[in-house]
Formats: C-alpha cells, sequence, structure tokens
C-alpha cells in the first residue's frame, strides 16, 4: 500500500469552479471537501447535521439572521444543525468543509437526490 500525505495546494490547483466542494478523504461516514468560493450564496440549513467551515486561504463571513461570524485563514467554525446560514466571501476563498457523506452542498434535499455516487473525487 502506498501512502501518501494530501496537498491543499496541489488539490486547489487542480479544478478552477466555485461553489463546487471536491472529496479529497473520508474518515468514517465523514467527508472532507475542498471547495473555492466568491460571492454570495444561498440561506439554508442543514436539519439533521452540523457544518464544518475551516479557511485553508483568504477570508469568509457567514452571515446568520440574527448576525454574522468572520473567519480568516487558519481559523474554523461549526454551523449547528438546523442553523440557517449564507456564506459569503468578497474575494475568492479555499476552505475545507467536514460533512457527512451525502449531504447537498446546498441544504436543501429538494434540489436532488445526491448520494455518495455523485460527490466529485480529486
Amino acid at each position: 500500500m502506498t501512502r501518501k500525505a494530501i496537498n491543499f495546494s496541489q488539490k486547489f490547483g487542480l479544478f478552477d469552479e466555485q461553489w463546487a466542494p471536491k472529496v479529497v478523504a473520508e474518515m468514517n461516514d465523514y467527508q472532507f471537501k475542498i471547495v473555492k468560493l466568491c460571492g454570495d450564496f444561498v440561506w439554508h440549513d442543514h436539519k439533521d447535521t452540523d457544518e464544518t467551515f475551516i479557511v485553508i486561504e483568504g477570508y469568509l463571513r457567514i452571515d446568520f439572521r440574527d448576525g454574522s461570524v468572520n473567519i480568516s485563514k487558519g481559523e474554523m467554525y461549526v454551523v449547528p444543525k438546523g442553523v440557517e446560514h449564507k456564506p459569503y466571501a468578497k474575494d475568492e476563498v479555499k476552505l475545507l468543509l467536514i460533512e457527512p457523506r451525502g449531504v447537498l452542498n446546498t441544504g436543501d434535499e429538494a434540489v436532488s437526490e445526491r448520494t455518495a455516487e455523485n460527490d466529485v473525487w480529486i
């Protein structure tokens, strides 16, 4: 078996699209996803799971109906399950997301029937 560390810089260099998470690893039923963001996302929540945002590069603001949180490079924030939120990045930000396998990136399960088979691995 070949063992190799995951290099975030190398992985981020493999794609340009934004708001399209890519799976880089799994642990038990959780996936580690990298994503590039810029601009405003939609209001959404995740009824059954928390969502972890770890900023690798840049600056992210997560808006809530009653305020916001700012997350800089090297910081993380966990949005509790069921809490409506809206990520925003003035300039491009690179994130690591940690979520259970199969979670919709929009948080809206009515959008599509997403399964682990639909996840993009890089």
